[in-house]
This record gives structure tokens, C-alpha cells and sequence, in this order.
């Protein structure tokens, strides 16, 4: 993960190792942390090193950061990579967000930070590839693995939960439903409206549909990329956003810019 010279003093960085080169990987595994968890992490760590009777070095801080990463197995940990390998594709090949990093075992199973780009029209064709990126994750799963995760529904934050969501809205109070569009319907029931309204529900259905639609046409188009950012991703368990990038061939200068983090 860290660069040739990991295992020496941190006090001779600046001898070897430009400080974005030796800093890209400690602050990728550091993501989802706060200041003051890493102040304590650095301290606890340097502590031990003196209790050792040895300097501090990149190692000591590596393996540290990574201590509290959710052990998976090899099935589990293939299955992820895929999942949010998927999200990550979407996100960036449908050009609605700039993947800042992905992730595996930090705080949950998996996360894709995504810098949402906010100076783009909200209309309904990007609403749909909004739901879409949401999506890809889950149908990355039956491309590659052919079966998917209850992560994907699991609970208010889950990926089903969000594009359901974003669905309804659709169709109750952002005025782009063909059924009495100007009615603003929205519900405090939230989802228990869909059980009470089944023509509703259909209607709701058929938007998540056209997204899920949307996605298994693009990551089947690249499915090549697909499977070599998971393979990679499974091996190192945290990437980049550039790196994601690099992998799909796309040039830094053709993402646009954003200003909403997102985690999915």
C-alpha cells in the first residue's frame, strides 16, 4: 500500500518521499475518520514506538489505520468489490459526480464517496441516472456474481431505501409525474404510502426499473473495466478516485466539478 521506504523513521520522509506521494495511501485508509480519531490513533501509536524503543514509522501508522477494518471473507470481500465497483462506474460514466474514493471494511461493508456535481440541471433524465448510480451497485452483483446482497435494502440508508426514495419524489412532489403532475402530494406515511396506493407503487416501480435498466446497460458495455477496478479494488480494499479513473481510461479533465460529498 505504501511506497518503497514505508519501514522507515517518519523523520526521514522528506530525504526519499515526496509528502503527496507518502501521505495518498495513509489518507485513503483515513477516510471516514475524524481529526481527533486520528490525533488519537498517532498518539497511541507513538506511544508504543517509544515503548518499543524505536522511532515511529509509515508501517506503525498503515497498520494502524487499517486495525479496525471489518474482516470479510474471500466471498464476501469479492462480492463487495464488485458492488461498489458498479456505484463507482455509474457515478463517473454517467458524469452526475466525481468518485473521491472507494473503500472497503472502513465503518461499513463498503462506501463510495462521491463529490455530487451540483451545477448540473435537475431534471428528470438526471434524477433517473441519480437513481441509476444508486442502483449500480446491486446490478454490478448479477452481472458479475449472478445473485445480490441483502445490503442492498437493508434498512433507511440502504440503496433500495435511497432510490425508492428519489422515486417517489418523482412522482408525488418534484412535478414529474404524468399523473396529475402539478398535485404536490407529498407524504409524512413516507413508504407506507406505496402499500396504500398500489397504482402508485406501480408507477414508482417502473421508475426504479428504467434506472436499474439504465445501469445494467452501461456497466454490460464495460463490464471489461468492471471486473479489472473489482479485481484491483479486492486486492488493495481502498482506491482513489484517480485511480478508479485511470483504470476506466478517463482523463481527470473530463469529470466536472461538485460540491456535494455523498457516500453510497
Amino acid at each position: 500500500m505504501l511506497p518503497p521506504g514505508k519501514d522507515q523513521p517518519m523523520s526521514n520522509l522528506h530525504s526519499s518521499l515526496s509528502p503527496a506521494t507518502a501521505l495518498q495511501s495513509l489518507a485513503l485508509l483515513a477516510i471516514g475518520r475524524t481529526g481527533a480519531d486520528i490525533e488519537r490513533l498517532v498518539r497511541e501509536v507513538r506511544q508504543q514506538a517509544r515503548r518499543d524503543r524505536r522511532e515511529l514509522t509509515w508501517s506503525d501508522i498503515e497498520q494502524a489505520l487499517g486495525a479496525q477494518r471489518m474482516l470479510m471473507s474471500d466471498n464476501l470481500r469479492w462480492r463487495v468489490s464488485v458492488h461498489e465497483t458498479g456505484h463507482a462506474m455509474a457515478w463517473t460514466l454517467l458524469k452526475i459526480g466525481d468518485v473521491e474514493s472507494v473503500t472497503l471494511g472502513l465503518g461499513d461493508v463498503g462506501q463510495v464517496t462521491v463529490n455530487r456535481y451540483r451545477h448540473l440541471p435537475q431534471t428528470e433524465i438526471w434524477l433517473t441516472k441519480t437513481m441509476a448510480a444508486i442502483l449500480a451497485g446491486r446490478v454490478a452483483e448479477m452481472l458479475v456474481v449472478s445473485e445480490v446482497l441483502a445490503g442492498s435494502g437493508a434498512g433507511p440508508d440502504s440503496d433500495l431505501a435511497k432510490a425508492t426514495g428519489i422515486a417517489l419524489d418523482a412522482e408525488t412532489s418534484l412535478g414529474f409525474a404524468d399523473h396529475q403532475p402539478l398535485l404536490y402530494r407529498a407524504s409524512a406515511r413516507g413508504f407506507d404510502v406505496l402499500t396504500l396506493d398500489r397504482e402508485l407503487a406501480d408507477r414508482v416501480n417502473a421508475r426504479l426499473l428504467a434506472a436499474e435498466t439504465m445501469a445494467r446497460g452501461l456497466l454490460e458495455v464495460h463490464r471489461a473495466k468492471l471486473m479489472a477496478i473489482a479485481t484491483r479494488l479486492n486486492e488493495s480494499q481502498v482506491m482513489s478516485g484517480d485511480e478508479v479513473r485511470l483504470l476506466m481510461g478517463i482523463d481527470g479533465d473530463e469529470t466536472g466539478d461538485g460540491n456535494g460529498d455523498a457516500r453510497v
